[in-house]
């Protein structure tokens, strides 16, 4: 199949995956070895400290060679029973789909909506917990970025709610999106499950998905009674116990992770989530400058990962995003589910500078005028001003 060559590098700018840094390329290329061997133990104990500092947590982390979804499942099969009742906050198109994967499976989820313009309402989960007087909710599930919508969840203020309420349900949280981007504590939030995945903050190729697992959860996966094999922690993690898996793992993947790992411990978690706060505020501020509307009405609840920018009524934010790929060799995110054709994403996480921020800006503002789309110019001027003023 023939394509028109662009010069010049394509700038993935989706909010994952990411561009996978050059250093986690060579460690990925490097030649397979026996994952039964003594290398491989050692590298095996290396990447699952390292990831239990990612996660800041105490406890184990899985690994699992597939996507977020397969961890998704895990996090639900390993926790929980047929018919149990869980209770879920659709923030946006990936908690929907979580939420359609328990109603799979067999269990009931109570749904709490939104408007996709903000993040889960600790107040209302707290007045469905303290409803729940017979305690038939087993577990509260909450997507801790909703890469559809760029709102982050307050997940300190839904655990502070949940303690409120005196409840015992598992939090199930996930951070495919927010893992080694946005500031996020497994053991001081008192998460019981954590889910994420390699290809977004972690700076992977998609193929990798973790559980970060509280002694609570530990202990729920021994009398949960929805099937699981595949996904069952508990060969995974006396396997582990010595650094292996209880079947073959993605060994490349791993190299990669390893690298990536201490790619962001190098730079401090701490350092690493301010570079994205600030990305992220640049990316407002040209927003704002260009005159359109940013998805996330809550600046509260505003994403470090990932800017959802409205387009104004009338026109089409896919032939937008459709002008810039042709034009400017670009990619950006599109919009899903009720915000299909209404919003484009703006991804602003992993492995990323101020010039590949310029880059990006400079890539949508020309793309709003080759696009006919009504805005003000400045929007690239605005962020500079910021990232000039804010090293």
């Amino acid at each position: 199949m023939s394509q028109t060559y662009h010069s010049g590098r394509h700038f993935l700018q989706i909010p994952g995956p990411t561009n996978v840094p050059d250093r986690v390329l060579r460690a990925i290329d490097l030649p397979t070895i026996d994952h039964r061997g003594p290398d491989f133990g050692r590298l095996g104990l290396e990447i699952l400290a390292n990831l239990r500092k990612i996660f800041q947590t105490e406890g184990p982390v899985v690994i699992y060679p597939a996507s977020g979804t397969g961890a998704w499942e895990a996090a639900l099969t390993n926790t929980l029973s047929p018919g149990d009742t869980v209770l879920m906050c659709r923030t946006g198109w990936f908690a929907t789909l979580w939420n359609e994967m328990a109603v799979r499976l067999g269990i009931t989820p109570i749904f709490l909506d939104t408007d996709w313009r903000r993040g889960a309402d600790p107040a209302a989960i707290g007045e469905a917990l303290a409803g729940d007087t017979a305690h038939r909710i087993k577990a509260v599930c909450v997507v801790h970025n909703e890469t559809s919508t760029g709102c982050a969840s307050r997940i300190d203020e839904v655990r502070a709610a949940m303690d409120a309420a005196k409840h015992p349900a598992l939090l199930l949280v996930d951070t495919i999106s927010s893992l080694g981007s946005i500031d996020y504590r497994h053991d001081a939030w008192r998460v019981d499950v954590t889910v994420a995945g390699s290809q977004k903050g972690l700076m992977l190729p998609p193929g990798l998905s973790f559980n970060a697992i509280s002694a609570k959860a530990l202990a729920a996966t021994e009398t949960a009674k929805l099937p699981r094999s595949y996904w069952d922690w508990r060969p995974m993690l006396e396997a582990n116990k010595t650094g292996y898996f209880p079947y073959t793992p993605g060994t490349n993947m791993l190299y990669g992770l390893n690298a990536a790992s201490q790619m962001l411990l190098e730079e401090g978690l701490d350092n690493v989530f301010a570079r994205h706060d600030r990305h992220a505020e640049a990316t407002r501020r040209a927003v704002r400058a260009w005159g359109l509307e940013i998805q996330c009405a809550d600046p509260r609840h505003y994403s470090s990962s990932l800017t959802a920018v409205r387009v104004p009524e009338g026109h089409s934010a896919d032939a937008l995003r459709a002008t810039i790929l042709e034009r400017f060799n670009m990619s950006l995110g599109n919009g899903l589910g009720m915000l299909k054709d209404r919003v484009f994403r703006i991804g602003h996480l992993g492995d990323f500078g101020d010039l590949q921020l310029l880059g990006t800006l400079g890539g949508v503002e020309m793309g709003l005028r080759a696009a006919g789309i009504p805005h003000k110019e400045g929007g690239v001027q605005a962020a500079i001003a910021y990232l000039a003023g804010n090293a």
